[in-house]
């Protein structure tokens, strides 16, 4: 797919990946075997029908294209540029085996801006007859099971902590990666299925989960996410100039602070910036703290380039824009100067030893390998964890070690009429990850009502 040039996309948010003309998407829709048991499919968290949709854009149907589309996902945009398909639906492709795997995101990704351009058609809105449902948190997961819900005839009412609705989508991937208009158009696609988004409603200080069974509703689903940052616990940590990833990219994304002084949310970000982590969320610091001025950025990650976690397009990415790798590596302090502001960062050399829990190799300090580097900014990406509000305040709601929520694989939780999916209940995982989990209760949350009528 055609990009941005790395020298000229550094200094600016436009989004890297141009996406497809009609003449290539066509052209790559043409590569697809169209095989008959569609072994794509089942690395799609949301079971889409790859190859038909494939099929109606080589046949030039693009209208019907979003529209099987849409049948199983209602974030296509989204979901076509963040989805993971390297480890997911483009892992089982025929055409994998021998060569380059069908562009199957890029290709759901020109349907879904295909449509954007030539104007997304209204859906049908159902008649809302069914009862109340709520629904906490309007990321992924949220927003997938309240346009289900609606689909099905319940009148759905979404509650925001933030100003925006959107989620993660808005506060926490760059613009670069994920424009936020394009967040903004499949919110409004879900509202004109008839859903309700209340924003500054923060559940278990507005409304518990109880008092919202008592307003009226009759089944909740909590898809808040995984916001609350995890740190390293380190000496220095608290010096001036260390960010959360959580709290940097909200505030370039959220309150825009790329656009200041026209927006009057200043971040400050030195000549040097170090970020810690390995994942998605760590490329989009680097690649933020670039964007913003920085001359050097570098990525200090505890195990090699092999194991990190990140998609390898955003690992490319922030190599194509000169973000420098620091591997095997881990931070043991920060140093700062005498007004409190960090100066440098202190790491130890690793090795790799046996594999831990999660298959890969265990990173083991190497006794007096210390280093330290000049750092003006240090950004920690290591993963977040579940905000404990609602657990706090729903005490029949069982939780596990790391704060999730506990679900069966319907969402279904502890408490009677409850329903969670996403981060809140996997812990970090992907977008397309937590629209599965949305589309999964919201199909459960529809059964567990129509049982209930029907033993009434």
């Amino acid at each position: 797919m055609r990009k941005q040039k790395a020298q000229e996309r550094i200094r600016n948010f436009i989004e890297v990946a141009l996406g497809y003309d009609v003449e290539e998407a066509v052209a790559e829709a043409q590569r697809c075997l169209q095989c008959r048991n569609g072994p794509c499919r089942q690395g799609c968290p949301v079971n889409l029908d790859i190859p038909v949709f494939i099929k109606h854009i080589k046949d030039n149907r693009f209208d019907l294209a979003i529209e099987k589309i849409k049948e199983k996902n209602s974030l296509p945009a989204v979901a076509g540029r963040v989805c993971p398909i390297e480890n997911q639906c483009e892992k089982y492709c025929v055409r994998g085996k021998k060569g380059e795997p069908v562009a199957i995101g890029r290709l759901e990704r020109f349907a879904a801006d295909n449509e954007l351009q030539t104007g997304v058609k209204k859906p049908g809105n159902a008649v809302k007859t069914l009862g109340k449902v709520a629904v906490v948190g309007s990321g992924p997961a949220g927003l997938t099971a309240s346009a289900e819900l609606a689909k099905l005839g319940y009148e759905v009412v979404v509650f925001e902590a933030l100003h925006v609705a959107g989620g993660v989508l808005m506060y926490g991937i760059p613009e670069f990666r994920l424009p936020k208009r394009v967040v903004e158009a499949e919110v409004e696609y879900v509202k004109n299925l008839g859903v309700t988004i209340q924003t500054d409603s923060v559940v278990g200080k507005l409304f518990t989960v109880d008092e919202l069974f008592n307003e009226g509703f009759k089944a909740v689903f909590i898809g808040t996410g995984a916001g609350l940052p995890q740190f390293l616990h380190i000496p220095g940590e608290n010096l001036k100039g260390v960010y959360s990833a959580n709290e940097f990219l909200i505030r370039v994304n959220l309150m825009k602070a790329y656009k200041f002084p026209v927006y009057d949310t200043p971040v400050k970000v030195g000549r040097r910036v170090a970020v810690v982590g390995g994942g998605n969320v760590a490329m989009d610091a680097a690649r933020t703290a670039l964007r913003l001025g920085a001359e050097d950025v570098y990525v200090v990650y505890r195990r090699t380039g092999e194991e990190m976690p990140a998609r390898r397009e955003e690992i490319e990415n922030a190599e194509e824009e000169e973000v420098r790798f620091i591997f095997l590596a881990l931070p043991t302090r920060v140093l700062g100067d005498d007004k409190g502001w960090v100066k440098q960062i202190e790491c130890i050399h690793m090795r790799l030893g046996e594999p831990d829990e999660t298959g890969r190799r265990r990173p083991v300090p190497i006794e007096g390998s210390e280093f330290t580097f000049n750092a003006d900014t240090v950004i920690v990406a290591i993963g977040a964890s579940p905000n404990p509000l609602i657990s706090q305040t729903t005490p029949e709601l069982e939780t596990d070690e790391e704060g999730c929520i506990r679900v069966n694989e319907f969402g279904e939780t502890s408490k009677e009429g409850v329903y969670a999916g996403g981060d809140i209940a996997t812990g970090a995982a992907t977008v397309i990850e937590a629209i599965g989990s949305g589309l999964k209760a919201a199909q459960a949350i529809d059964l567990y009502l129509k049982k209930r009528v029907r033993c009434n």
